[in-house]
């Protein structure tokens, strides 16, 4: 990371490989780059849409698992199982699902009566075919530490908050809620870290299009480093850009948490 700064306050030359210092060229660049606008703003839907939704969506499925369910640790594992696939492999996975002419999504439209749906060619169908599978990948994760926050909960609360008369919805807004806020803190920092950093799914699914669509800056600062322009001091710039932006948010909510912690 410390020669990725380096770099950025760099020019290199394709070829050559010579290096001229440019200074505060590359992020003045930024500023004016529209592609690196789009790119902040699909990272920042992305990162709005599925850290809340893998996470509402995992802690449905850890509150059903930790229930009395049939096959509880066989429906634990399919749903854990994607995210043990690279993230290669995913994308290769929703290109499968979600391809135009073949895949398995617009099949089965056809099959059922339903207009086809452009998943590659438009930009809000693609952008949505990228945050399905992430929310895909992401679900068996928060649903694994918040399944591990629930089973710590102790019974002894639950039994009290019946005997005083609280109901199911009353007993998890005042018992179970607060003591899973360790795992919500965890889950929040590491999804906002992972949505931040999002980079091999959409490479593979999109490649960041059609035209900039479904750009996010990880994509972006790859394409722009070892793509035909090979502009790796801007590449760099990019890639830092990324870094302290998680970098900071993480801080904030560290903070926000001790903040949190020492109020209680």
């Amino acid at each position: 990371m410390l020669l990725a700064g380096v770099y950025s306050f760099t020019d290199i030359a394709p070829l050559s490989g010579a290096v001229s210092w440019v200074g505060l060229q590359h992020y003045a660049t930024m500023l004016a780059d529209p592609v690196f606008a789009r790119a902040v703003l699909n990272t920042a839907l992305f990162t709005a849409v599925t850290v809340p939704g893998s996470m509402a969506l995992g802690l449905a499925l850890a509150l059903l698992m930790n229930s009395v369910l049939p096959a509880r640790a066989l429906f634990r594992t399919v749903v854990y199982l994607p995210l043990v696939i690279s993230g290669v492999a995913v994308g290769l996975i929703g290109t499968l699902l979600f391809n135009e002419t073949t895949g398995v999504l617009q099949t089965l439209a056809a099959a059922l009566g339903l207009p086809p749906v452009s998943w590659q060619s438009s930009g809000p169908a693609a952008f949505a075919s990228v945050v399905l599978i992430t929310l895909w990948v992401r679900v068996g994760f928060t649903m694994i530490i918040y399944l591990a926050g629930l089973q710590a909960v102790p019974v002894e609360l639950h039994e009290a908050g019946q005997v005083e008369g609280a109901g199911r919805w009353q007993r998890f807004r005042w018992i179970t809620w607060p003591l899973l806020g360790p795992a919500t803190f965890f889950l929040l920092v590491m999804s906002v870290i992972y949505s931040f950093q999002v980079f091999d799914t959409v490479f593979v699914l999109t490649g960041g299009g059609p035209g900039s669509a479904t750009e996010v800056l990880g994509t972006y600062a790859y394409d722009t480093a070892f793509g035909p322009a090979r502009d790796q001091g801007y590449g760099a710039a990019l890639g830092l850009v990324v870094f302290v932006f998680t970098l900071v948010f993480t801080l904030l909510q560290w903070r926000a948490s001790r903040t949190r912690d020492e109020a209680a």
